[in-house]
């Protein structure tokens, strides 16, 4: 049970922390909308949870409907200011009217990041990328070569990941972070791992694991086991009093005893609360890891702003959620059920981080 039980203190905070959430459902402040601009990539990897290829079968969308979404439907209501626009994929890169994207954006007052694999980032596209007001950036980076080459499918990927680490150490101007999925080969590693990240000079660091979808549907041997999740979730408490690298756990799931020692707040799920994304097709939904059918709209056919105001309920009342391992679990008061993203079609849990500790 160690990991697990909660002392009565932590239990009180949750407990606050609780009704400060349900305000937050209750406001449903937007601050970050994600653009997932294409499925296209230059990598295949093995882990992806959107499935995505050189070639999708998808189009890209085109631009001029994102800013339309923006003029039209979203600064009307927000201070541009702040709300940060995350250009995703597939891999944001492959698209070469990135920087346009990106200055257009900026023209209109929001701060807007990426993120990437690193493969395709060279000094002179970070260059242009910056000049085009690029303000945050995410770079993944899986372990050492042969972790991270064999998930990406790219004996060149780790090296390419790494040096576009370096590019953007050397930027003071730029808001970055590693991203670093574990896999079972890495675990024993992540001490040697974390000695080298601090080496390049890499201050933030985020964590997490496979959940299957996408792809990794098909991969079982890419999810850790449960004594290997807790190995993990030690580790990153330990390095967290080191102090040495700011390290957190992705926002996954509720982790019991671990809450509050392994990232910066308590678990919550702010898809839909505070989080929407526009995908390639132009489905309204939350982040970008929900890859099930959570589409609450489609800014083809609908507008944005009363989706995003009316629409969202699913994501917002999660009473629907108390039904197989959550219909009698004590602790769906904290976690309202999980991420969005671990629920499939059907909307049943695909994995509970609590009930693996």
């Amino acid at each position: 049970m160690r990991g697990r039980r909660l002392g009565l203190r932590k239990k009180w905070a949750l407990d606050l922390f609780s009704d400060l959430y349900r305000e937050r459902v209750r406001e449903h402040r937007l601050d970050t909308l994600f653009w997932e601009c294409t499925l296209r990539c230059n990598l295949s990897c093995r882990h992806c949870g959107s499935d995505c290829r050189t070639d999708p079968g998808v189009a890209d969308m085109p631009l001029e409907d994102f800013l339309r979404v923006l003029d039209e439907e979203v600064t009307p209501h927000v201070d541009p200011a702040q709300v940060l626009v995350v250009i995703s994929g597939g891999e944001a890169l492959v698209r070469p009217d990135l920087e346009r994207a990106g200055m257009e954006i900026s023209r209109r007052g929001y701060p807007w990041g990426m993120v990437t694999n690193g493969l395709a980032l060279t000094p002179d596209r970070l260059r242009s990328l910056l000049a085009a007001g690029l303000r945050s950036l995410s770079v993944s980076l899986d372990g050492f070569a042969s972790e991270h080459n064999w998930l990406r499918g790219n004996p060149r990927s780790y090296e390419q990941a790494l040096e576009a680490v370096r590019m953007v150490v050397r930027e003071p101007s730029l808001s970055f972070d590693i991203v670093t999925c574990v896999t079972a080969s890495l675990v024993p590693q992540l001490e040697a791992f974390r000695d080298m990240l601090i080496a390049e000079g890499v201050r933030h660091w985020r964590l997490f694991s496979i959940f299957p979808a996408g792809r990794a549907k098909e991969e079982p041997k890419l999810r850790l086991s449960d004594a290997e999740f807790r190995t993990l979730l030690d580790f990153i408490r330990r390095t967290r009093r080191e102090g040495r690298i700011d390290a957190s756990y992705a926002c996954e799931g509720f982790l019991g005893g671990y809450e509050a020692e392994v990232r910066d707040h308590f678990y919550q799920c702010a898809a839909g609360i505070s989080v929407a994304s526009v995908r390639v097709d132009g489905a309204i939904s939350g982040c970008t890891s929900i890859r099930a059918n959570f589409n609450q709209g489609n800014i083809y056919r609908d507008r944005f702003w009363e989706v995003w105001q009316t629409r969202f309920q699913p994501f917002r009342d999660r009473e629907w959620m108390r039904r197989g391992m959550c219909g009698d679990c004590r602790m769906f008061r904290y976690c309202q059920g999980g991420g969005m993203h671990l629920r499939d079609d059907r909307g049943m849990l695909l994995g509970c981080h609590y009930h693996r500790l």
